[in-house]
């Protein structure tokens, strides 16, 4: 019997009933956001509750099923409770959505494990960890027959070295393709990082000036330069999964990330005076 993965933020992040999670996944893909005509082989897409960021990771799996069919997800996630300094793939079985199973590429998750420095595979550091999960009923939705290969990654120093080898392999096998799950800057005195107060202005700020310095990096494919980033600015809470993003899409023949859709939790649901938010970008590479 396979292994399942099961669903632990269904309910919270995302709605746990079949029917009411496809009326939103079809709500959040109706496109849009990005007019450039180009074969993406990556993406960048936000993983909150999908009231925040639903919307802005809709238009990012949207523009995949426009201009690509691929067969395989590799996924990147943040690692917000694992602490290892390695890379762990889920390697084998199942993934439970509220759509249904989605099935692990066993064969090309085998070929990474046999090519990729610093991966290892392992289930227990992806049985709570959500920034996989909300992306997956996307996937299931959109690409029914398609498989996944989910991989916690650091943010650590090499996480754009083992991108980049993955993205090898997977430019070598075809119809592949990579998607790195994080939010932007946590902005507030709850999240510790409020270098500019309160109000309008830190809002103006988060948005034109911190965020914006993540998605330059990222649309110059700077890899190399993202772990640093979000360690000093505090600018990605998933800058592993970025910085292998960027490093696979390069690998695989991207020149150039495009912004699909900005914005913050507060534009999505503003209360009162910009005080707590989060801000969140969804992206393509090629």
């Amino acid at each position: 019997m396979s292994e399942i993965r099961y669903s632990c933020v269904a309910g919270a992040f995302y709605p746990e009933s079949r029917v009411e999670c496809t009326a939103e996944l079809e709500e959040y893909t109706r496109g849009g956001g990005l007019s450039e005509n180009i074969t993406p082989v990556a993406g960048i897409a936000p993983h909150a509750g999908w009231v925040y960021s639903g919307a802005t990771a809709g238009k990012v799996f949207s523009y995949f099923k426009e201009h690509s069919a691929p067969d395989t997800f590799v996924i990147f996630g943040a690692s917000h409770r694992y602490v290892g300094s390695q890379a762990v793939m889920l390697d084998k079985g199942r993934w439970e959505t509220p759509l249904g199973m989605v099935d692990i590429d066993e064969e090309f998750a085998g070929k990474l494990l046999g090519g990729s420095d610093g991966l290892v595979a392992g289930a227990a550091p992806h049985a709570g960890e959500h920034s996989i999960e909300v992306q997956v009923p996307f996937i299931k939705y959109l690409f029914p027959e398609a498989r996944i290969v989910p991989i916690i990654v650091p943010a650590g120093p090499d996480a754009g070295i083992l991108g980049a080898s993955i993205g090898k392999i997977m430019n070598e096998v075809g119809n592949v393709v990579a998607l790195g799950s994080t939010d932007l800057t946590h902005y507030g005195f709850e999240y510790g990082f409020a270098p500019k107060g309160v109000g309008e202005e830190a809002l103006k700020w988060v948005r034109e000036v911190n965020d914006r310095r993540m998605i330059d990096l990222a649309a110059n494919m700077r890899a190399g330069e993202i772990v640093e980033e979000a360690r000093t600015y505090h600018n990605a809470c998933g800058a592993g999964a970025v910085s292998a993003t960027i490093a696979a899409a390069a690998a695989c023949g991207a020149k150039k990330g495009y912004l699909v859709e900005y914005t913050t939790s507060h534009d999505v649901i503003p209360r009162g005076r910009p005080s707590m938010f989060v801000g969140y970008a969804g992206m393509v590479f090629g």
